[in-house]
């Protein structure tokens, strides 16, 4: 990641913890799947090849709310669009709470396979622990980006190459 990239990133952490200076509106209710179903398969991402369960020892931090979720993910998408150079995926939120964090490769062959996936989220812990946020609420060298979604509130991630693959991590 370049650093830009990385202060964005740090400073998302950051502005996680503060309340939000506004509450956005409420998107237009999506269409409802059956219980059980996720709405999201087939209009941002294919049905997952793999989904696995990720159980943090972390707790959500009082006060993280869908308006502090939605301003998290909004500096780093901002971090990405304002980069010298081009990020290969975009970072948004979905849900009612904007509990779900999804994660889409822009390019063909980006984010294609279970290990390029997690090579993007590995990056992603590198640049949780540089945040004092992570630190103040972590060991930070022993946790993971996966925590600080938890610490955060976020319950899904989904990370897709924009065609046929897509992974799923639920937190808990």
């Amino acid at each position: 990641m370049s650093k830009t990239l990385a202060a964005c990133f740090v400073a998302a952490m950051a502005f996680a913890a503060v309340p939000a200076l506004a509450q956005t509106a409420k998107p237009a209710a999506a269409a409802a799947a059956p219980a059980g179903e996720d709405k999201y398969v087939g209009y941002y991402y294919p049905k997952p090849t793999t989904v696995e369960n990720y159980t943090s020892a972390m707790q959500t931090i009082a006060g993280a709310e869908r308006a502090q979720r939605v301003q998290f993910v909004t500096v780093v998408s901002q971090g990405t669009i304002q980069s010298a150079y081009r990020v290969p995926y975009s970072v948004f939120v979905k849900g009612d709470k904007a509990e779900k964090l999804i994660i889409v490769g822009l390019a063909p062959g980006e984010l294609n396979s279970i290990y390029r996936v997690r090579a993007i989220l590995a990056n992603m812990t590198t640049m949780s622990r540089l945040s004092p946020f992570f630190q103040e609420r972590t060991v930070a060298e022993d946790a993971n980006f996966y925590d600080l979604l938890k610490l955060l509130g976020f319950t899904q991630l989904t990370a897709t190459d924009g065609e046929k693959f897509s992974y799923q991590v639920n937190v808990k």
